[in-house]
Order: structure tokens, then sequence, then C-alpha cells
């Protein structure tokens, strides 16, 4: 991807703050966020956030969950920036580093991370089996990859619906089925895979962005953002709210865990 051709500029991250809370740009905020990792102990540990976006995640996972390091990536000057921002403002700059790394393989050493993590980031990345893999290499013995993302309901050719809604977000999707990740996990090699279908609250959510976006606020959020960038959001809310309802569209939570024995 070319650098002019952002996905995540300066504009969309002021509208992802009204529309979602500062330095998140992908639904449900802090609570969505801490749902990833539910029942995980992260205390002291070293996480790696892929695709940390604006920043507020891999923030939350130091404030919140007492990880010692979180490492955010991200492929884009603007969210990256925006992240270290929101570090320095919540002053943890000693325990979130906030990189730029170019798509492809993952930077870092065999067993470096306790953790892995990614909120909603992962559609952006075609190769989900070879993704797995690296994350599987980079993982300590016994650590965990810890992931929500958007996924289709079935492998093979989308509905008709479902393309006009990939068309109208424009951010090079590349959805998978929940089989296909499943697979990804289990022949990886992760042991105590989990897939969690969120469909049912994030089409109730949906719903009531598409009513924030159509609403009473709409006068404000045109004068804020430009009236361009909201009508485009609205067409693109109604169309996901088409295949939300419909189930096609079913964002999940996925787990795996590197077994604590033996070596890969």
């Amino acid at each position: 991807m070319a650098d002019e051709e952002l996905l995540y500029d300066d504009r969309h991250i002021a509208f992802f703050k009204d529309i979602w809370g500062e330095g998140f740009l992908s639904p449900g905020g802090a609570e969505e966020a801490s749902g990833v990792v539910e029942g995980l102990d992260l205390a002291g540990k070293r996480v790696l956030d892929i695709g940390c976006g604006s920043g507020a995640v891999s923030v939350l996972l130091v404030s919140e969950f007492g990880a010692a390091q979180v490492v955010g990536i991200d492929v884009e000057d603007d969210v990256c920036n925006a992240a270290r921002r929101l570090v320095a403002q919540e002053g943890v700059e000693d325990r979130v580093i906030i990189d730029k790394v170019v798509p492809g393989p993952l930077g870092f050493s065999d067993q470096s991370f306790d953790v892995v993590y990614s909120k909603d980031s992962i559609i952006h990345i075609p190769d989900k089996e070879a993704l797995c893999s690296d994350v599987f290499r980079v993982l300590k013995p016994g650590g965990w990859f810890a992931v929500s993302d958007w996924l289709i309901s079935h492998d093979g050719e989308p509905s008709d619906e479902m393309k006009a809604y990939i068309v109208a977000e424009d951010l090079e999707f590349a959805m998978a089925s929940p089989e296909r990740y499943k697979n990804a996990f289990n022949q990886t090699g992760f042991i105590n895979v989990k897939l969690t279908n969120r469909n049912s609250w994030y089409r109730e959510v949906a719903q009531h962005e598409l009513d924030f976006l159509t609403g009473p606020k709409r006068p404000r959020l045109d004068r804020q953002h430009g009236s361009d960038l909201i009508a485009t959001m609205a067409d693109t809310w109604q169309k996901m709210t088409v295949v939300l309802n419909s189930g096609e569209h079913c964002p999940h939570h996925l787990r795996g865990q590197r077994p604590a024995w033996g070596k890969r």
C-alpha cells in the first residue's frame, strides 16, 4: 500500500474519536477491548498490540491490566503519531512503545512476547495462516494470541449485500470465515482455541451508531467533520447494518494458546 493511500488519516481519527472515544478506531471502546483478554493475566507481561491504531488499547493494557510493556505496531504515520501523543498524554511512555512497521512478517525475535493482542485490524491482513504462524513464533511457550476481528460467516463468494458493504468501507478488507480462522489456529499448533461470535452485540451497537450519524446530532457532525465524510459514513453504516442483521458480518473474539511444552 502506498503511503498516500491512507486508511486512517487525521480526519478519520477525529471522527472515530467522536463515535468510539479517544484513541479507538473500532467499536466498543475500553469495554469491548477489555473483553478480548477477559480472564487472562497480563500483569508484568510483555504484550504486542498488532494494529495499535491511535493507541487507546495499548494504554489500556498497561494502565488497567498491568502489562509491564506494550509494543504497539501499525503501518501508517497518522495513527502512530496519534498513538504517541496519547501515550505521552497518559504518562506511560516508559511502558508503551509505538512503532511504525511495514506490512509483512513480524520483526521480532522468537519467543519475545507473553501475549499478542489485536483489535479489529487483522481484517486488513489477507494471509491469516501466515500471520498465525508468525504470532506463534514470537509468543513464549504458554503465551496467548487474543484477537477481536471482523469475520464473514462463510467461505466462498460474499452476498451482493456484503460486496456493497465492503466497497463502501473502502478499507482493503480481507474478511475470513470462523472456520478458516479456527483451522489456521489449530494447524499452527495453538491449543485452547476459542471463538466467540459478537454479532448480536454489534448488531445492536451499530444501529445506535447509525442513529447517531443520522439523528439530531447530524448538523453538529457535519460542521465538525465535514458533510461529505458524514454522508459517506452514514451510507457505510446503512450497508453494514444489512449484513449484520443477516448474520453474514459476524465480528468475533478469537483466542489460542501456544503450548507450554515442547518446541516448534
